[in-house]
């Protein structure tokens, strides 16, 4: 969310930023903010003088009251500066009202403004336009078929999709067994990667208020994604980065405490509306997953060095599980509206001979901190606002694919890295079982 003081003085910027992200049906959403802010200041202006001139009135009436005893006209000319000040009081009593409600359809306009979005962000109407920036680790497609993933894990009697329909619908699965393992394997592997990047592990709420939602997130995506508990004011967090972020609503942090880095487990749920064509199908694109995330609150000089170090960290573990990853720059019409920049981390899917999404780091610059009221004092005392980023550490279910994949020998074997051994008791191949 932008400064209502920056929509006021740089509302050209604020235009051409609207048309770059492709959403020009917002852009009469400016002119309607920048009217409601001029009535809105006017009304404040107005309501400072009225409590001015009150004052002032509240001092004559006590002189003319003092002077009545003497010269009893002046009580009249006190009872007549009473009926000012009677008219004045509704009529602030008016402008106070007001001030609340320019105040509230103001916020609710701002929160539908897209963040100014990094000049190095690549111009384009949706992922259609994002742009690969590099590639880490060779791609390969072995000489024998590689199964889909589904397949893959019910050769070891890892995962039961009819039953998890049967108990909760379509977007559901039971993992077993060794998959099973594999995927708290590589959970238990992703946190103690974290913790030795100087992060400190954190498990949070799982359930969130609707104030938080709205700071963490836009309005279009919380509608899409999230679960709300019925007659409650808990969601059901789609990430851990929400109560992560929301950790710090209403909080003043000193500036010795930054950078906040922080990585966190939880299991995530989404609605999950969208694509669901043969590749979204498994345990791809679904309803429950885990997931380890990481997230930084730092100074906003730090931000953009954060956002390098953070994507960086998803491919080094990636490739330490040699899995082929690329980095894919978000194009401007594909970042959420809060975000500055967002880039995709991709594993290699030897099946399909493409890679796929399995991570996402974003820079929010200081959209979150405003929105949910997060301040940082300098050494100097003032107040200032810090900058939020995220990144997926690894979602297991979605991750499990380009592993599966990756490993997967002839025989239906699947080899184990070296450095998950330790998490799997020391396993280096799972033999299928069927």
């Amino acid at each position: 969310m932008l400064d209502i003081k920056f929509v006021r003085d740089n509302p050209e910027i604020v235009r051409e930023n609207i048309k770059k992200k492709f959403q020009d049906g917002k852009l009469p959403l400016v002119d309607e903010v920048l009217d409601l802010d001029a009535k809105n200041r006017a009304a404040i202006k107005e309501a400072s003088d009225l409590r001015a001139s009150r004052n002032l009135l509240s001092k004559q009436i006590g002189m003319l009251m003092g002077q009545a005893k003497k010269d009893p006209s002046k009580a009249g000319e006190a009872e007549k500066i009473k009926e000012q000040v009677r008219i004045d009081a509704e009529r602030l009593a008016e402008l106070e009202k007001l001030e609340s409600e320019y105040a509230e359809k103001i916020r609710r306009i701002m929160l539908l403004i897209p963040n100014i979005i990094d000049p190095s962000v690549p111009i384009g109407p949706d992922d259609s336009a994002n742009v690969e920036v590099e590639r880490f680790g060779e791609p390969f497609v072995p000489d024998f078929p590689i199964p889909y993933h589904t397949e893959i894990m019910e050769s070891f009697n890892g995962v039961d999709m009819d039953a998890a329909g049967r108990v909760s619908g379509n977007g559901f699965y039971y993992l077993m067994g060794d998959i099973a393992r594999l995927h708290s394997a590589v959970l238990a592997y992703a946190r103690d990667f974290m913790i030795g990047k100087g992060f400190i592990y954190c498990i949070p709420p799982f359930m969130i208020h609707g104030n938080v939602v709205e700071g963490v997130m836009s309005q279009s995506d919380m509608d899409a994604m999230m679960y709300k508990i019925e007659g409650e004011d808990l969601y059901l967090i789609g990430t851990s980065e929400h109560s992560m972020i929301g950790k710090f609503i209403d909080q003043i942090i000193p500036e010795e405490a930054l950078p906040q880095t922080l990585t966190s487990y939880s299991p995530c749920f989404r609605k999950e509306k969208g694509a669901h064509g043969i590749e979204e199908r498994g345990v791809y694109r679904i309803h429950q997953f885990e997931k380890q995330e990481m997230i930084v609150v730092c100074k906003p000089e730090d931000s953009m060095a954060w956002y390098e170090k953070m994507w960086r960290f998803s491919v080094e573990l990636f490739r330490s599980m040699e899995i082929p990853v690329r980095q894919l720059e978000c194009c401007s019409g594909d970042l959420a509206d809060l975000k500055v920049k967002s880039c995709d981390i991709e594993a290699w899917s030897p099946r399909q001979k493409k890679y796929f999404e399995v991570c996402s780091c974003s820079n929010l610059g200081d959209a979150q901190a405003r929105r949910l009221k997060m301040r940082v004092r300098g050494e100097d005392g003032k107040m200032y606002l810090p900058h939020t980023l995220n990144n997926t550490v690894v979602a297991p279910p979605r991750m499990l694919i380009a592993f599966l994949e990756n490993h997967l020998q002839a025989d239906g074997s699947v080899t184990i890295p070296e450095v998950l051994r330790p998490y799997m008791g020391g396993i280096e191949v799972l033999i299928p079982r069927k």
